[in-house]
């Protein structure tokens, strides 16, 4: 057991907001926050329609897994960009509170509606 804990070494790990920590725990998901260095796959031309979805794949390649946009999804391999999770907040706070779901994990939200759940297929690489 580590008696002391070095701050040099915390200064790296990610912490989960306690609006984060809570979502987990109201849906039973492991917490797992992604650094703001990773990127989401974002469709930035489509934010403003509804619902809101995010799905959030195993990170790969510099991505934290999530991919977010507005309204419908398109096929279109232009659809999403990729943006700093750093950023994110500048174009889509309404997620944020999610964002700490494990891989696997999915969200929708609209005005007075919120579904969350977990779908293993998502875990395929």
């Amino acid at each position: 057991m580590k008696a002391d804990l070095d701050l040099a070494d915390m200064t790296d790990t990610p912490l989960a907001t306690a609006e984060q920590l809570s979502v987990c725990e109201r849906f039973g998901s492991e917490v797992v926050v992604a650094t703001s260095d990773t990127k989401v796959g974002i469709a930035l031309s489509t934010l403003d329609q509804l619902p809101l979805n995010a799905i959030r794949h195993k990170p790969s390649n510099g991505t934290c897994g999530w991919y977010i946009w507005g309204g419908e999804y398109s096929p279109d391999p232009d659809f999403f960009q990729a943006l700093h999770l750093a950023h994110l907040s500048k174009y889509c706070q309404t997620i944020i509170p999610y964002l700490a779901l494990a891989p696997g994990w999915g969200v929708i939200l609209a005005p007075d509606y919120e579904d969350v759940w977990f779908d293993e297929r998502r875990l395929v690489e």
